[in-house]
């Protein structure tokens, strides 16, 4: 019964803004309408996320904001290829076991006590996201942890109290890591090619001028969020959990690196490289450390290209001749032979509607410019550019935080990013000094389990009370905003 009330509660909803938004004409009236219609829908999920993406396929030609061809062209931008392939390069790293080998290797050099295990966990989290999807490293690292928290060696009174900040630490290294990289998390794709949408006079940002300030930004908050878990929030304590040995023995296990470990890994290290290396990476104003691009003169082969190169070798590269069979959390029987990844794998585990919900996201911002919508935003909060610099990050950081609670935080960034970039040029300011802030914000937050998909996979486990998470998750929260001012308020 809530669905269908949400359902209709879309188009009603569009129709009350239309009509509240009338005086300013027709095409921002009805553009108006329907970002609060797909915000609803994206909120509640009365439809799946991917189907409310398309909807400017349908509705924009029948409002007269834009045609089919040219609104069909935002869901097949290099941006979105950038995504695939980076994420079928995942696949093979997950399907080569290499994830759980760097994620066990960490944990070993980290943990220790109790408060270092939680480090360990967080780092080895962060560093996976940093290149695999949150959501898949968190599924990888959850087993881990468990293995941890229900060793019967270890007294149960710690293994009570290290439950709760174990689990969290699984989620929030996930979340904090993908902010380090272009292609941590979908939203800072987003703005990259929001950016190159709405900006096109300007410099498009490299994934090493990415990394030049996601990378500081998600260690000082992996490191703040080590304290709220281990010190503000819980108390760890210093008895041991287990021995150092249980993760030794997970390790052990694992044997030698497999051939297919060792190409697969060679692959995504090219990948990476070339991805960080392409672009000149900016030091100073008078100091540049000239990318490949520049120096080989191969300046029209993008990051997407790479990825897209790097995935198709997997489907190239044969597997290990050992005759080795696979039995992970992907196949029970994986046949001998073939290549690293083959298209029924990869078919199955690409998620498929957040290629659509970016597309999406990309359309709807080109129909708030379009359709004028932007300029009436930007005149009606134009006071807003008296605040200071750093309040004025500080209060984006926190209402876009609110509604990534709520809702995806793709959608978040594709709703928001738009408006801001408008709100920029209306107070005459750098739209990177706002934009930045406000995207790294979107994967902001800790507090409920429906705020993202690592925070709804520890919370299923049904070790983790409510009130805790809360509680902890309100602090990372109001830190992680604090972050944005400190590092993009006084720039």
């Amino acid at each position: 019964m809530k669905r269908w009330l949400f359902l209709l509660a879309g188009p009603l909803l569009a129709l009350v803004v239309f009509a509240l938004m009338r005086h300013h004409g027709p095409q921002p009236a009805a553009m108006a309408g329907l970002v609060a219609w797909m915000a609803l829908w994206w909120i509640t999920e009365a439809v799946p996320i991917p189907v409310t993406s398309i909807l400017p396929l349908v509705l924009y030609p029948l409002l007269g904001i834009d045609d089919v061809p040219a609104t069909a062209a935002h869901y097949g931008k290099e941006i979105i290829f950038l995504f695939l392939g980076g994420f079928i390069i995942a696949l093979g790293i997950e399907r080569s076991g290499l994830h759980k080998r760097i994620a066990l290797h960490i944990v070993v050099r980290l943990g220790g006590s109790p408060s270092r295990l939680v480090l360990g966990m967080m780092v080895a989290c962060a560093v996976l996201s940093m290149w695999i999807n949150s959501t898949a490293t968190t599924l990888v690292m959850l087993p881990i942890a468990l293995s941890l928290i229900d060793d019967e060696d270890a007294p149960i009174t710690v293994r009570q109290r290290m439950t709760v900040p174990l689990l969290l630490a699984v989620a929030y290294g996930a979340t904090i890591g993908g902010m380090a990289t272009p292609v941590g998390t979908p939203p800072n794709l987003v703005f990259l090619e929001l950016w190159r949408q709405l900006f096109p006079a300007k410099e498009s940002i490299g994934f090493g001028e990415w990394m030049s300030v996601g990378l500081p930004f998600a260690a000082v908050f992996i490191t703040c969020g080590w304290l709220v878990i281990t010190r503000l929030a819980f108390k760890v304590g210093i008895e041991m959990l287990g021995e150092a040995d249980t993760v030794k023995q997970r390790l052990k296990a694992l044997g030698s690196a497999s051939m297919d470990e060792k190409r697969a890994g060679f692959v995504f290290g090219a990948v990476a490289l070339l991805w960080m290396t392409g672009d000149d990476l900016r030091l100073g104003e008078a100091f540049r450390l000239p990318g490949w691009r520049g120096l080989t003169g191969f300046t029209a082969v993008s990051d997407a290209a790479v990825a897209v190169a790097g995935a198709v070798l997997l489907f190239i590269i044969p597997t290990s001749s050992r005759g080795r069979k696979r039995h992970d959390a992907y196949s029970t029987h994986e046949p001998v032979g073939g290549t690293l990844m083959d298209w029924t794998f990869a078919e199955q585990r690409v998620p498929w509607g957040i290629l659509l919900l970016i597309g999406g996201g990309f359309a709807l911002a080109s129909g708030v410019d379009k359709a004028g919508l932007s300029s009436i935003i930007g005149e009606s909060m134009a006071g807003l550019g008296t605040l200071p610099l750093p309040l004025l990050i500080g209060a984006v950081a926190l209402i876009v935080c609110l509604l990534s609670e709520l809702g995806s935080n793709t959608a978040t960034a594709s709703l928001v990013i738009p408006i801001l970039a408008a709100m920029a040029q209306r107070w005459g300011m750098d739209p990177q000094s706002i934009l930045w802030p406000a995207t790294l914000a979107a994967s902001l937050g800790f507090m409920l389990p429906v705020a993202s998909p690592m925070q709804t996979i520890v919370f299923g486990t049904g070790r983790i009370p409510m009130p805790q998470m809360v509680k902890a998750g309100v602090w990372m929260d109001l830190i992680g905003v604090l972050l944005l001012m400190l590092f993009f308020g006084w720039g």
